[in-house]
């Protein structure tokens, strides 16, 4: 069983570094996007429709896909200054209980955003805009998404605890 965990930690551990990665490729888009924005606007008089909501949703996709690479890398904001006063022991079993915490948070919220998630899916939502795109339907079903890969990579997280293979966990959170 041991085995069989360490596995699923190690194969979700590299989905998460994959997607996280991958990401960054989003964020380049992005300023690609308002760049070309601003030419457009500024150098020709010419502004689009389309780049504002578009920026958007690319830092949006981006930073809730990557929160599995933050939650693998252990990267998340943190109080330092407590893991330097009460000692590596006790800041382990706070780590613990962070990770059953941010996990059943997280479990509730998709719990939450299953049912909106699913409605979209079937009656697409638009956004109202000049561009009217789908925007919310896309944004609704991939926070739902991020929400899966989060709880997925904490239990991961918890294995490793657990197994005492965590790696690097040190401050600079």
């Amino acid at each position: 069983m041991k085995r069989i965990l360490a596995l699923y930690a190690d194969i979700m551990d590299g989905v998460s570094v994959f997607v996280g990665q991958a990401c960054s490729v989003l964020f380049f888009a992005c300023i690609g996007v308002s760049a070309y924005e601003v030419v457009a606007r500024y150098g020709f008089d010419a502004p689009t429709l389309w780049s504002t909501e578009l920026a958007m949703t690319l830092c949006a996709s981006a930073w809730v896909l990557s929160v599995g690479y933050v939650t693998e890398r252990h990267r998340h904001i943190s109080i330092t200054m407590l893991e330097i006063l009460v000692g590596e022991r006790v800041w382990r079993v706070f780590r613990l209980i962070q990770m059953i915490v941010a996990t059943g948070a997280v479990i509730t919220l998709s719990m939450a955003l299953y049912h909106p998630a699913a409605k979209v899916l079937s009656r697409t939502e638009y956004s109202g805009t000049a561009l009217n795109s789908i925007q919310p339907t896309y944004l609704k079903v991939l926070i739902f998404v991020g929400c899966i890969f989060y709880i997925l990579q904490l239990l991961a997280n918890i294995i490793r605890w657990a197994q005492r293979t965590e790696g690097d966990v040190t401050g600079g959170h």
